[in-house]
């Protein structure tokens, strides 16, 4: 079921997500050669709390970081550890969600470690730039639709060159992490679930530089590419009003 937002419920959430794009800022700028995986979600737990808000990851589904960490042909659900460190040439996908006055925030986006290939600044950019592509849609769009989103970004998608994942998709958030409807990154104009203001919505291109197929790792959580190819990975939470589109977890 579809849970609409009053205008005081998207204040709380304004609140919880500039702190979870504030968390992902503070971990962009601890991207280097070097760090470890667990380093980066120990500061973001820390910066979170101290906030005064909760790291929304940690524990959901028994997930035991505050952050998904996610390298090269990791899609998404990367957990963190000590074992994993960053590399000159790696991409790097943080995803993080911070929890205030009991409504969450969800953010994500892909950073590069020192000097990358020109390809993977191609996935990256172009993974980003889609997330904007469905914003057009739904402002563009009179009485848009769920189709409208996936349509916009699995077309932008395709046409240089990359593909998107269908295993996993976007998804309401509010009081819960992943709430109804669900977004995904492919879709038909004019098809699927009727926007309306009062939604909040987590917008997330997962794209792949080869196949769209994806495989779950033995760990039970990380999802990587089936063809070993690079991943990126790019979100913000927003809320649809009658005065138009709000990108609650967009601070830069």
């Amino acid at each position: 079921m579809i849970q609409l937002k009053t205008p005081e419920q998207i204040e709380i959430m304004k609140v919880a997500g500039r702190i979870t794009g504030e968390t992902l800022l503070m971990a962009k700028e601890l991207i280097r050669e070097g760090i470890t995986t667990k380093e980066i979600d120990d500061k973001i737990n820390h910066y979170i709390k101290k906030c005064g808000a909760r790291p929304t990851f940690l524990g959901y589904g028994g997930f035991p970081g505050s952050a998904c960490i996610s390298i090269n042909n990791e899609v998404i659900h990367g957990i963190p550890s000590r074992k994993r460190i960053l590399k000159n040439g790696d991409i790097v996908k943080i995803d993080v969600g911070a929890e205030w006055h009991g409504f969450t925030g969800d953010s994500a986006a892909t950073f590069a470690v020192g000097q990358i290939s020109e390809d993977a600044q191609k996935l990256i950019d172009v993974t980003r730039e889609s997330f904007f592509k469905a914003i057009e849609a739904l402002e563009n769009t009179p009485n848009p639709r769920v189709g409208d989103i996936g349509y916009a970004v699995q077309s932008y998608v395709e046409a240089n060159g990359f593909s998107v994942v269908r295993d996993f998709v976007g998804h309401g958030v509010g009081a819960h992490l992943h709430e109804d409807p669900n977004i995904p990154n492919y879709g038909t104009q004019g098809r699927g679930v009727r926007l309306y203001p009062g939604m909040t919505l987590a917008i997330e291109p997962m794209v792949n530089q080869g196949t769209h197929l994806v495989k779950m790792l033995s760990d039970g959580w990380g999802v990587v590419t089936a063809d070993g190819k690079l991943s990126a990975h790019y979100e913000h939470s927003i809320a649809m009003t009658d005065n138009g589109i709000i990108l609650l977890t967009k601070v830069d």
